[in-house]
């Protein structure tokens, strides 16, 4: 098994080792921010979303307090009216459906693809009425939904997407074409968080919302400020939400090595795969084919006794994650939608069996290797 006293304690995410090899530009940064006292929307905000949106290729990038925020924001600026079906999946982290529920929308669900975990596009149209009116795809554990098709069958209904890139900042989508383009970027509004475990992360919170349409980028714009163009004149209603300038400093400073950490991160799947390829009880992620993978997740599915896996990982020092072990239509929560057990079997299926391990820029075969054998010892002891 090799020396564990060289390798732990272990993380999911290991962000002290990344912090310092950009430790120098933060330090610095955050000494600029302190010395002129620009906390808030303070020039280094407006030099972030300017960047990312280099980056991006997209036109608009509007910063904002998190990435619920930004899902909430994007759909406030689609003058959504209560009562209005969105559809989403129920295989993702509650904030999707949150605020649909939140703005008196009525959340949808549709099942998953099973090899993908995203939204299954081949059941979409079987949801859409009368009173559906967007489209919010997930791009989970850091590959894509088929925006393709997704995009589609929203033109065929003229429906709005808002992609919920959460994460997956950094990943590309493959068109049938050749084309390809940063996922966050091909629907009506991208949106994302910058949770400090996401790929690009803050020191704190953070979100951002994306587009190419210049009405919806003023709608936003309002609607983060109070609903403000004008200083004291409010237009619509809105909330406040926004990214304070030191967490926009540490951004600024990860957005140029985003790629890298996203490239470290292909190659330690890379590892794991090669090593957990053919064995009995297990299943490694697959790739989509429309879809690069930035593997914000590394996640396996265990065909039987996954908690009794992550139980025995965990006794040898080892992290993991299961996301997510109850689907949103069987949450308390989202009881009043009338959702039954077995209404979305795929996604109850993938609940009881996925398994995510340590995944970050930091990882290397040693750490790997000890994480391997203890999981192939807890799956066939």
């Amino acid at each position: 098994m090799g020396n564990p006293s060289i390798i732990t304690p272990l993380a999911m995410v290991d962000l002290q080792t990344q912090y310092q090899e950009i430790e120098h530009e933060i330090q610095a940064g955050f000494q600029e921010v302190l010395t002129s006292c620009q906390f808030i929307n303070g020039q280094v905000v407006k030099d972030f979303a300017s960047d990312l949106a280099d980056y991006l290729q997209v036109k608009k990038v509007i910063p904002c307090g998190n990435g619920t925020d930004a899902l909430q924001i994007a759909l406030m600026a689609l003058g959504l009216e209560p009562g209005d079906e969105v559809i989403t999946t129920p295989f993702t982290f509650v904030a999707t459906a949150e605020v649909i529920a939140l703005l008196r929308l009525k959340p949808v669900f549709v099942d998953i693809n099973p090899c993908t975990f995203m939204i299954n596009e081949y059941q979409l149209e079987q949801a859409i009425t009368e009173r559906t009116k967007c489209i919010i795809p997930v791009h989970l554990f850091g590959q894509a939904a088929n925006m393709e098709t997704i995009m589609s069958i929203a033109e065929k209904h003229n429906l709005f997407v808002v992609e919920d890139n959460a994460q997956a900042i950094g990943a590309d989508y493959y068109f049938s074409d050749g084309r390809s383009q940063k996922l966050g970027t091909i629907g009506h509004i991208g949106c994302t968080s910058f949770f400090p475990s996401k790929n690009l992360g803050a020191y704190g919170d953070g979100g951002a919302i994306f587009t190419n349409d210049e009405d919806l980028a003023n709608n936003i714009q309002m609607v983060v400020n109070h609903g403000m163009r004008k200083r004291y004149y409010h237009e619509v209603v809105g909330v406040n939400s926004r990214l304070d300038s030191l967490q926009a400093v540490v951004l600024k400073a990860k957005l140029k090595h985003l790629d890298e950490y996203n490239s470290r991160r292909r190659a330690a799947a890379d590892y794991y795969t090669e090593k957990l390829r053919g064995v009995p009880g297990l299943t490694p992620p697959k790739k989509a084919s429309y879809s690069s993978h930035i593997y914000h997740q590394y996640t396996l599915l265990i065909e039987s006794g996954r908690d009794q896996v992550r139980d025995q990982l965990q006794a040898a020092g080892i992290p993991s994650g299961v996301y997510y072990p109850v689907p949103l239509h069987l949450q308390e929560a989202y009881g009043f939608m009338g959702y039954q057990k077995g209404d979305f079997p795929v996604s109850e299926a993938m609940a009881e069996r996925v398994l995510s391990l340590p995944m970050h820029s930091e990882l290397n075969p040693d750490i790997q290797d000890y994480i391997i054998n203890h999981l192939l010892e807890s799956l066939h002891p």
